[in-house]
């Protein structure tokens, strides 16, 4: 079954007839509603009449050709298929008579939030409403009677003026402001009225270490917190060579912070401050001690550098291969050989060291050993040797190299 229609008012109310507004209710299924039900009984019976014949969807409805005089009670309930939910009453009974305006009060817009005024602050409030005939005004302050030496109440036929000289924070409460008209019709509004002022300081504000460029602090909040919750704190810093105060953090909202930044060989006071919606305290919480930012001293702590020994004979990591050319053919014999210090290499003819011959051309480059022969002939031909030499040693490599001669029927002959 479908829950029960929500805020069931009663919205006029004339000589023969009752009109009603509510809202849908919380649970009307996946395949919706089917309606409403109204239905009224006199007052003092339980004889209970359906005021529409069908269910209909519309959240108003009007009740017609009601006897003038009579005192109704009235119910709506949510209808789906066979099913029906419990029934929205009414909480009062309907009198059927002429009302020429319902009671209602036009509550401003910023005073349906909480309220604050700074104490010693003047509150004058004017509240507007209207309901006909002149409907009774009366105000409470949680729930009691007000107090008429803090606050004066003035009323007319459309407004009514709330007013305090100089607020304090004992003044501060929930205002009900209610209108009502024969005992049966009424509007209330409720004006959370908080009365403020700065909060005190800090409690036990303390250094708690300090180390490199950083300071460490710490305290409680305040005693008294101005009637209102606390917005965060305020952290300053002065250096006591200057003693000039600059604000570190604002709108802070834990009880410890640390302080970045110092200058080393500066010495640093601190102070807090509470802060409400009133503003900062009017007095700080000073450190008691302060703080020397030292210079760090670091010691250098030199270790033996271990050299490493490349020291390494020659040693030939690719030899020589044996070669056959055709004369008048350059050729190249090459090798390559690896060693530390970077060996002297020495290239052999037959065990004869090659000095400064324009036909031949030795070429080291990064251990690639090379001797280039110029348009050989076959007495070029026979065995190198490349010799690697180093103060740890010496190593050679050997190949055989083959002149052979041209054919003169098959080759041409070279430029």
């Amino acid at each position: 079954a479908p829950s029960a229609p929500m805020n069931l008012q009663l919205d006029d109310v004339n000589d023969d007839s009752v009109t009603l507004t509510w809202d849908a209710p919380e649970n009307v299924g996946p395949s919706g509603l089917d309606g409403y039900v109204v239905e009224y009984c006199k007052d003092g019976t339980t004889n209970w009449v359906a005021a529409n014949n069908k269910p209909f969807l519309s959240t108003r409805y009007v009740i017609r050709n009601l006897t003038s005089g009579d005192k109704l009670h009235i119910r709506v309930a949510s209808v789906k298929g066979d099913d029906m939910s419990d029934p929205a009453v009414l909480e009062q009974p309907v009198l059927v008579r002429e009302i020429l305006e319902h009671p209602k009060i036009r509550l401003p817009r910023h005073l349906r939030e909480l309220y604050m005024k700074i104490v010693g602050e003047a509150v004058n409030l004017m509240i507007p409403f209207r309901g006909k005939p002149k409907p009774q005004v009366t105000w409470t302050k949680d729930g009691q009677p007000l107090d008429p030496k803090r606050v004066s109440v003035r009323n007319s036929e459309r407004d009514s003026i709330f007013f305090i000289r100089g607020a304090q924070r004992t003044d501060s409460g929930k205002y009900e402001m209610t209108v009502k008209i024969l005992d049966e019709l009424e509007d209330k509004v409720i004006i959370n009225l908080q009365v403020i002022e700065k909060p005190g300081p800090p409690e036990n504000l303390k250094l708690l270490d300090v180390w490199g460029f950083n300071v460490a602090l710490e305290w409680s909040p305040p005693k008294d917190n101005g009637n209102a919750e606390l917005k965060g704190y305020t952290v300053q810093k002065a250096d006591m060579k200057t003693k000039q105060w600059f604000t570190v953090l604002e709108h802070y909202n834990r009880t410890n912070c640390t302080v970045s930044d110092l200058i080393i060989g500066n010495t640093y006071s601190f102070r807090v401050f509470s802060e409400n919606p009133c503003g900062l305290s009017e007095k700080p919480a000073v450190t008691k001690d302060v703080a020397h930012i030292k210079k760090s001293v670091t010691v250098c702590k030199s270790h033996k550098f271990n050299c490493r020994d490349f020291s390494e004979p020659p040693k030939f990591t690719q030899p020589l291969t044996d070669r056959t050319t055709t004369r008048g053919y350059s050729t190249q014999l090459v090798c390559s050989v690896r060693g530390f210090p970077m060996p002297k290499v020495i290239w052999m003819k037959n065990q004869m060291e090659i000095r400064e011959d324009p036909r031949y051309l030795a070429i080291t480059n990064q251990g690639v050993c090379s001797l280039e022969i110029r348009k050989p002939n076959p007495f070029d031909g026979g065995v190198y040797t490349c010799k690697a030499v180093n103060p740890f040693g010496e190593a050679s490599v050997d190949c055989k190299l083959n002149v052979t001669a041209t054919d003169s029927g098959n080759m041409c002959k070279p430029i």
